[in-house]
């Protein structure tokens, strides 16, 4: 399958390349039966003979993302065309090319996020929607001998969705856009629709009252249960002493007791009186001439 690239200035248009993978190999990929997408079980390396072999086998092609800026402007030299006040209309498309010779095998493309889809199976292969001669159109695979290379293809895949603004297209209206438009407007991103301003702010003498929920009406209750503002009540359980109006709020203190009284306190804490020591006649004893002891 061949195709031709879409005709161009040479004068007002400027290519890059976004990716270059020397080695791709290319299957064919059967019509889906399921919804869920892509898979890689029933896909068969493509035979076909090339320029650099005639014989039917299956087919490496060289792949490169090549991106495509037509300036707007009526301006002959490429380095005018970049300046502030230019847009360009960019064309990204895929090519699978012959490695050894450069010719076009095909080429795809990309103008809506299916035109490339990532298998379920793998990461290393996708599915690509191709396009030929006469608007011919065909869903080969690719896949690439590295893993590397096939997230790289991936990441140059998304960042040309956002400079094209697939995403954005096809989230608003869900139809594929035919090239996308990058310089002044397209670095500003999606346009921002802007209502009536109006004037909010507030005229002399004018308040604002603004009312969060029960708060208010928690805290007086919280309030009122404590019986206080600080909740003293519930802070301590045991309540002060009374105080005295004639002593100016101080409750009177009884006097220290005296030394006659202390003495007494400690000889009842000792026990019974023990007798002082005294004469035998004193403690009943006759001692005298005729005494018991003679």
């Amino acid at each position: 399958m061949s195709s031709s690239l879409p005709p161009r200035d040479p004068d007002s248009t400027i290519q890059r390349i976004l990716f270059l993978s020397p080695k791709v190999h290319i299957y064919t990929v059967p019509p889906l039966t399921t919804t869920k997408g892509y898979t890689t079980t029933s896909w068969s390396p493509l035979l076909a003979p090339t320029a650099s072999n005639p014989t039917p086998g299956p087919i490496t092609t060289r792949l490169r993302v090549l991106e495509i800026s037509s300036s707007t402007t009526s301006s002959s030299s490429p380095v005018a065309n970049t300046s502030s006040n230019s847009n360009y209309d960019i064309q990204t498309t895929i090519l699978l090319e012959d490695p050894e010779s450069g010719d076009l095998f095909a080429a795809a493309p990309y103008t809506c996020a299916s035109a490339v889809e990532a298998v379920l199976d793998s990461a290393r292969f996708f599915a690509v929607r191709v396009e030929g001669e006469g608007g011919r159109k065909a869903v080969l695979g690719i896949g690439f001998e590295e893993r590397s290379e096939a997230i790289d293809f991936g990441i140059c895949l998304q960042g040309v969705r956002k400079v094209m603004g697939i995403d954005r297209d096809a989230a608003n209206n869900g139809a594929p856009i035919k090239g996308g438009r990058r310089g002044v407007e397209g670095a500003k991103g999606p346009e921002k629709v802007e209502g009536k301003k109006g004037n909010w702010s507030l005229k002399e003498g004018e308040t604002i009252k603004v009312e969060i929920g029960d708060m208010g009406v928690k805290r007086k209750e919280q309030v009122e249960d404590s019986g206080g503002p600080d909740g003293e009540s519930a802070l301590f359980s045991i309540k002060p002493p009374p105080q005295n109006q004639d002593t100016g709020g101080m409750p009177l203190l009884s006097p220290p007791p005296s030394a006659h009284q202390v003495k007494a306190e400690r000889r009842r804490s000792r026990g019974p009186t023990v007798p002082e020591k005294g004469s035998p006649a004193d403690l009943g004893f006759d001692d005298g001439e005729f005494g018991e002891f003679q």
